[in-house]
């Protein structure tokens, strides 16, 4: 198969899938290994940059999808309706923080970190689609195990959670102090 072809197939995998595809599935398509796949698919993301095409190819882990440029949101909304926003609140970012920090999570371990009960937040996320259930830990009681999902990379503009940033223990403490606050405060109300 020549380049232009695996190029080609590439992008029609892309556009056909409409989410993210494995970097191995992509290298099967065109017969050939993971990091020729990569090569190509980071040529064609440079050549559509450098073309100023509408269109953009995304890099989650180890998967790619193609997107829309964020840039031509305002083309979309003449002939879309406007998506759904939500809105994420002070508690649902400190409970996403939490998750995406501290993965695998039960709501148990959330809970002792934020010092209130967080199943409206959980469930508000996992709503979102930005948190997940990844399982359950082997434990007593079996308690379901969070995480967060590829739409929250998406969301968030990273690739990888290695991309988050780093954590400062002292503002972790700061946090913790804070939401500790917080609690005692809604109990006295």
């Amino acid at each position: 198969m020549e380049r232009r072809q695996q190029e080609a197939a590439m992008e029609a995998v892309l556009f056909a899938m409409g989410e993210s595809v494995e970097i191995g599935k992509l290298a099967e398509v065109i017969e050939e290994d993971e990091d020729t796949a990569r090569q190509i698919i980071n040529e064609m993301k440079e050549k559509w940059e450098k073309e100023g095409r509408g269109v953009s190819i995304a890099e989650f882990e180890d998967s790619f999808q193609m997107c829309t440029r964020g840039d031509m949101y305002e083309y979309l909304i003449k002939v879309a309706s406007t998506p759904r926003k939500y809105v994420l609140t002070d508690t649902l970012l400190e409970t996403l923080s939490i998750i995406a920090y501290k993965q695998p999570v039960t709501k148990l371990d959330i809970e002792r970190i934020r010092g209130v009960n967080c199943d409206h937040a959980v469930n508000r996320l996992i709503e979102f689609e930005l948190v997940t259930e990844l399982g359950r830990m082997d434990a007593p009681g079996r308690p379901l195990l969070f995480g967060t999902t590829e739409q929250f990379l998406r969301s968030f503009g990273v690739k990888s959670l290695e991309e988050l940033p780093e954590l400062n223990e002292m503002k972790l403490e700061e946090f913790k102090v804070e939401a500790e606050e917080e609690a005692s405060l809604q109990l006295h109300l």
